[in-house]
């Protein structure tokens, strides 16, 4: 299983911009996703997660209503929108999945197995 995360970027406070995860290796479909975000100097965190079904949406609380996690299970990506962004947004980003199927992601980084290998993004004041 392969991950690909694309999308970071620099870009001001207040701008939008939107990641993706595409997996490769695994047949469309059946698994959940999830993003987690590393700050320089800081522990890596949990973003987001979507269920296997695509329906089910897990935030962060500092994430909700800025970031929206959606997926396009007939390409097995996974996007993360993100709006009003904000100079503590920096990070690196990874998207991550489990090995077992029809999960419905959460929190937990133990729930993950496969891990990309993160985009940068930089947001300035």
């Amino acid at each position: 299983v392969r991950l690909v995360e694309s999308g970071g970027r620099s870009v001001q406070a207040g701008d939008s911009l939107t990641l993706s995860c595409r997996e490769f290796g695994r047949t469309v479909g059946g698994y959940a996703m999830a993003w987690f975000r590393r700050a320089p100097g800081k522990e890596r965190e949990f973003v987001a997660s979507i269920s296997w079904t695509g329906g089910d949406a897990t935030y962060a609380d500092s994430m909700k209503g800025r970031f929206n996690v959606s997926s396009d299970r007939t390409v097995n990506t996974v996007y993360l929108q993100m709006t009003n962004l904000r100079p503590e947004d920096t990070a690196v980003y990874y998207c991550s999945t489990p090995r077992r199927a029809f999960t419905t992601g959460g929190p937990g980084a133990d729930l993950y197995d496969f891990w990309g290998q993160g985009t940068q993004v930089t947001v300035s004041s």
